[in-house]
C-alpha cells in the first residue's frame, strides 16, 4: 500500500467541541476555520468527511493515510482541562474517522503536551484504543521538546514503541515574515529546523535511543544545513562534543514534501530512502498536488516503492496490515 503519513483532518468531535466553548478560541462559521494567530481556512470536505479524503488519495495515486488533527487543534496553550479535553475529542474523533475506511485510514494520537506526564497517560490509553503513532507540535506553546519537563512524554514514546511525527507549531515570530505568506514558506521549516537540530544538540535522542521522529515538511533546512550543526560543534564551547546529524539516520525520518523533484533527489541520496517517507500535507493548499508523480520524478521505481510503501509499513506497522 502507498500510505500517506503527513495528512490532516479535523474530526467532527472536535468540531463540536470547540463550538461549544468559546474558551477554546475557534470559529467555524460561513464555511471557514478561524483562529488567533493563524490564517482562515475553508471547511474542507477532505478534513472531516470520509469519502471525500478517499477520493482526494484516489486522485493522488496513494492507496491510504495515516491522519492526524489540524496542528492549529494542538491546544497546548489552554488551560489543562481544555488541552486535555481537545485531545480526548481529536483521539474519539479521528478514531471514528478511520473506522469508516479501516483499510485504508489509521491515525495518531494527540496528546495534551503542556502538562508532559498527562501526555504519556493519554498517549498509553490512546495506542490501547487503535493509535498507530502520536502527532506533536515543534514546541509546546514555548515548551521546547528537549527540555527536562519533556521527558515523562519521551519515556512514554519508548515504552509504547510508537512513531512520534512532529508537526511545526507555535512557530515564534520572525522579523520580515509577515509578507508573501513567508511565515509558512520559510517559518514553517525554520521551526521544524530548531526543533530538530535541538533534539540532537540537548542529547534528547541519545538518552531515547528507541525515539523514531518523522520531521514534517522534509525536516525543513536539516538535510541542507546539517554540515553547519557539525562544524559549529567542532569549534564552539556551547557544544561538549561534535555532533553529526547523519548519525541519526532510522531515528529521524523526513517526509517528501520539498515542491521540487531535485530537492527531493537530494533528500533521498543524503537521508536513504529508508529514511524518507511519502507525506503530502492534505487537504491544505500548501500540500503537495501531485504526490506520487513528484516522487517518480525524482527517484527509480525501486526507491518510490521504499519511500511510500515499505517505509510507512515500518514506522507505522498497523497501518500497512
Amino acid at each position: 500500500m502507498k500510505i500517506d503519513v503527513h495528512n490532516h483532518a479535523l474530526p467532527q468531535a472536535v468540531i463540536e467541541l470547540v463550538s461549544s466553548d468559546p474558551r477554546f478560541g475557534v470559529k467555524i462559521e460561513d464555511g471557514l476555520v478561524k483562529r488567533a494567530n493563524y490564517a482562515d481556512h475553508p471547511l474542507f470536505d477532505e478534513l472531516h468527511l470520509v469519502p471525500a479524503k478517499l477520493a482526494q488519495l484516489d486522485r493522488a495515486g496513494l492507496d491510504g493515510a495515516v491522519v492526524c488533527v489540524e496542528p492549529s487543534m494542538f491546544g497546548y496553550h489552554l488551560e489543562l482541562d481544555l488541552g486535555v479535553a481537545m485531545a480526548q475529542a481529536a483521539n474519539d474523533g479521528l478514531r471514528a474517522l478511520c473506522a469508516e475506511a479501516p483499510g485504508r485510514l489509521q491515525w495518531l494520537a494527540h496528546v495534551p503536551l503542556r502538562d508532559p506526564a498527562r501526555a504519556a497517560e493519554v498517549l498509553a490509553e490512546a495506542v490501547s484504543d487503535g493509535a498507530v503513532g502520536v502527532e506533536i507540535g515543534s514546541n509546546a506553546a514555548g515548551t521546547r521538546l528537549d527540555e527536562p519537563e519533556v521527558e515523562p512524554f519521551w519515556n512514554a514514546v519508548e515504552e509504547t514503541g510508537v512513531t512520534v511525527f512532529v508537526h511545526n507549531a507555535y512557530n515564534p515570530k520572525v522579523p520580515g515574515l509577515d509578507r508573501f505568506y513567508l511565515h509558512n514558506v520559510i517559518g514553517n521549516l525554520l521551526e521544524t529546523t530548531i526543533c530538530a537540530e535541538r533534539l540532537v544538540a540537548a542529547g534528547t535522542l541519545d538518552r531515547h535511543p528507541g525515539a523514531r521522529v518523522v520531521l514534517g515538511h522534509a525536516g525543513g533546512f536539516v538535510p541542507f544545513q546539517a554540515g553547519r550543526l557539525r562544524h559549529a560543534s567542532t569549534i564552539r564551547k556551547e557544544f561538549a562534543h561534535e555532533l553529526d546529524l547523519w548519525s541519526y539516520a532510522g531515528r529521524l525520518i523526513f517526509d517528501t514534501i520539498t515542491h521540487d523533484p531535485a530537492a527531493l533527489t537530494y533528500l533521498v541520496s543524503r537521508a536513504g530512502a529508508e529514511n524518507v517517507v511519502m507525506g503530502t500535507d492534505f487537504p491544505y493548499d500548501m500540500a503537495t498536488p501531485h504526490p506520487m508523480d513528484e516522487l517518480h520524478a525524482a527517484v527509480d521505481e525501486t526507491t518510490a516503492r521504499v519511500i511510500a510503501e515499505e517505509v510507512p509499513a515500518r514506522l507505522f506497522p498497523r497501518a500497512a496490515a
